[in-house]
């Protein structure tokens, strides 16, 4: 199986790229380990690690917002994976945009939001505030 071609971190961890299949946007990045990428094998939508809660979470399982997989690719140095997804739902941000990259870097070093928002993420997501 390809997963042994690939370089995990001192942590176990790989930067997953998810790019939309249709339009060729990418969405996100985020984190797996070996057993994320198996998981997102066997379910065929995207699961990740959490490094911040120490827990796996499946793209869409709170939002509705599932990512499809549909293709997956490796690097040449083994180091990254591409993942091809359809996009369920409005967006692959938290913070309500289709994509998490909808900043842009302009030249007098400021930057400028090029999304509009497509869904407010006070309506989708449960907010844990202990």
């Amino acid at each position: 199986m390809f997963i042994q071609k690939l370089k995990f971190d001192r942590k176990g961890l790989i930067p997953v790229i998810i790019q939309d299949i249709n339009k060729g946007k990418v969405l996100m990045l985020a984190y797996m380990n070996k057993e994320a990428l198996k998981r997102t094998i066997k379910l065929g939508k995207t699961c990740f690690w959490s490094r911040s809660r120490k827990k796996y979470w499946v793209k869409g399982e709170e939002s509705g917002n599932y990512q499809i997989v549909k293709e997956i690719y490796f690097d040449c140095d083994g180091d990254t994976i591409l993942i091809k997804v359809k996009q369920l739902g409005k967006g692959a941000c938290h913070e309500g945009y289709r994509s998490c990259f909808f900043r842009k870097m302009i030249k007098s070093g400021n930057y400028k939001i090029i999304e509009k928002k497509v869904f407010d993420p006070k309506k989708v997501y449960k907010r844990n505030t202990e």
